[in-house]
This record gives C-alpha cells, structure tokens and sequence, in this order.
C-alpha cells in the first residue's frame, strides 16, 4: 500500500521530477490523509501514486496477490483480484466495464505504454475478459452513453468492511488540480453517501470459491 503504518501521512511514490514537485506531493499527501473518505491518486497506468488511511481501510482485507493489488494498481484490482466483488458492489456493470472503458482511452491515448499493454494482454488471456472489451463494452457504451463512462460524478456501490456502513452507495468525485493534471495524475475520492443503504442480500453477487479469479460472466453481445 502507499499509505504508512501508524496513521502517518502516506508517502508518494518517487517520481523523477524537481523538489518543488516533490514537495508539492508531499503536501497534497498531508491533504488527501486529511479527508475522512478513501482517496487515492494515480497515474495514466492506474499505478497508485499514494491513498490514505480510508482507502486501506476499505480494502484490509484484501488477500494478497502478485499483481492486482488495490495500492499497487487499481485497474488491475477491479478487473483482476478474485476479491475485487467482495468489496466493490455490482461488481460487474458498476465497476469492471467503466474501468474497462478508461483502460480504453488510456490505451488510445499511450498505446505504446508496456504497462498499459501488459494489461492489455492479460485481458485478451482470459476470454471471458476479452469478449466483455471487444464486445460488451461497445454495446454498454453505445446503451449507456458516452457520459456514463466518466468517473467523477459517478455514483457506485461500496460493501464496506465495516459494519456500522456495510453496503453504502459512493459518489466517485475528481479533484485533480492542475498541478497533479501535468504530471498525468488523477486524484479520486469515494464519498459515503451513509442515507443510501441497501440489503446485503440484494446488493452482493453470490460468493466465488475464494481463489478463484474475477471475472465477467455475463457480456451482451450486439444485436446484427
């Protein structure tokens, strides 16, 4: 994780800029710790730049895995970690198919990233994942709208780990300033929206034999 034991500000990762920069993130660290809802900042690839204490806590119990990590990587978390539904509500519809959608347009706009396209190929591995890219995602996109696929505004299910929340509705908000926009950093919080609650029963998918990975098991197809 990016975040530091103790309850200290989280510590961003180096990146290879000036020591105003680095003292600017330094800063923004201090600020995004301040805020009461789970915030993290990343970078074109969904590399966690730095998250702070409610992010961990949202995902302590995450179990651990070679490369889909929720402070490592948040892409790949979603799409890739068998945990990801355990914690992200209407796993499918609310949370893989719009990341699918920015990992899209991060893949237009840096197609020659090797990260980028290591997720890429990872992807087109699983064919479950590769029909809900090529096919699912244009015929969501196309039903949905354009506008559905941004993420600041949007409003998702979370099933905190805590009990006094459990499954609560959050408002994804972008609060990148122009500073973190130049170095091709995002900043997001996830603000607890506590009057929008609703029925574990109703708002959890059946349980996956722990292990075993996430996946879409539902892609529609267009219609010729």
């Amino acid at each position: 994780m990016a975040h530091q034991a103790g309850g200290q500000r989280p510590a961003p990762r180096p990146v290879p800029e000036s020591c105003e920069i680095q003292a600017y993130l330094q800063d923004h660290a201090t600020l995004v710790e301040a805020v009461p809802f789970p915030s993290l900042v990343v970078d074109h690839r969904w590399n966690v730049v730095l998250a702070n204490s409610a992010f961990e806590t949202l995902f302590r119990g995450v179990r651990p895995h070679p490369t889909a990590m929720p402070g490592d990587n948040f892409l790949r978390f979603v799409l890739f970690h068998p945990d990801a539904g355990e914690i992200l509500g209407e796993h499918e519809a609310g949370w893989c198919l719009p990341m699918l959608a920015q990992l899209k347009t991060a893949v237009e706009q840096h197609g020659h990233d090797h990260e980028l396209q290591a997720i890429r190929r990872d992807i087109a591995h699983d064919p479950i994942m590769e029909a809900a890219y090529r096919q699912g995602l244009p015929h969501w996109m196309r039903a949905v709208g354009e506008t559905a696929t941004r993420l600041d505004g949007a409003v998702r299910l979370l099933l905190h780990p805590d009990p006094r929340r459990g499954p609560a509705e959050c408002r994804i908000v972008d609060e990148t300033p122009p500073v973190l926009r130049d170095l091709g950093h995002r900043r997001l919080t996830m603000v607890l929206r506590d009057a929008a609650r609703r029925s574990a029963a109703t708002a959890r998918r059946p349980r996956r034999p722990r292990g075993e990975p996430a996946h879409l098991t539902v892609v529609p197809a267009p219609q010729d």
